[in-house]
């Protein structure tokens, strides 16, 4: 209080009349408030494609299944079901390693102990619904054959081409993983 009534002398010093009262906040800062926070409508149906060809990582798995995954549950807090989703993965170039049964993703990574932990959070996927699927001009240029990759993972000719195809059928690009 003693430094309101000091700024209040001094503005009355320099002709500016200052009140006690003026020098709190406004109401609008100190008040909560409420904050509109805009969703999805958990009645749409939502088509994404996610361009996953990085051998990044997060929690220990490819860097595009785990957010992909994340998207799933993002759409599950707002009311939105896997039957209403359409995601596609498309996995080409480093990536495509992820999608490798343990013996030939040993030899991917030269380590003939490494368990390829990609196959897990795959399997969830696909038993979400989700569309995981290997560009085999990747797999042609390391040598894997279709025994080579985990079940129910699709092979598409090549993963530009399917990217492409899907984003013309109206398809959200997901890209940077």
């Amino acid at each position: 209080m003693i430094y309101a009534r000091i700024l209040c002398a001094v503005g009355c010093v320099l002709g500016m009349a200052v009140t006690p009262g003026a020098l709190a906040a406004p109401p609008s800062l100190t008040e909560p408030h409420e904050r509109p926070m805009l969703k999805v409508d958990p009645n749409g149906h939502y088509r994404a494609v996610y361009d996953i060809h990085s051998e990044e990582t997060a929690a220990g798995v490819s860097k595009g299944l785990y957010f992909s995954r994340g998207l799933i549950e993002a759409y599950r807090k707002q009311g939105v079901a896997p039957p209403q989703l359409d995601i596609h993965l498309v996995l080409h170039g480093e990536a495509a390693k992820f999608l490798l049964i343990d013996d030939t993703y040993q030899m991917a990574v030269n380590d003939l102990f490494a368990t390829n932990l990609n196959a897990g959070i795959t399997q969830a996927l696909l038993d979400l619904g989700v569309s995981v699927e290997i560009c085999h001009s990747a797999m042609k240029s390391m040598g894997w054959t279709p025994d080579d990759v985990l079940p129910g993972v699709t092979i598409v000719h090549d993963g530009y081409t399917r990217l492409i195809n899907l984003q013309n059928d109206g398809y959200a690009y997901i890209g940077g993983f």
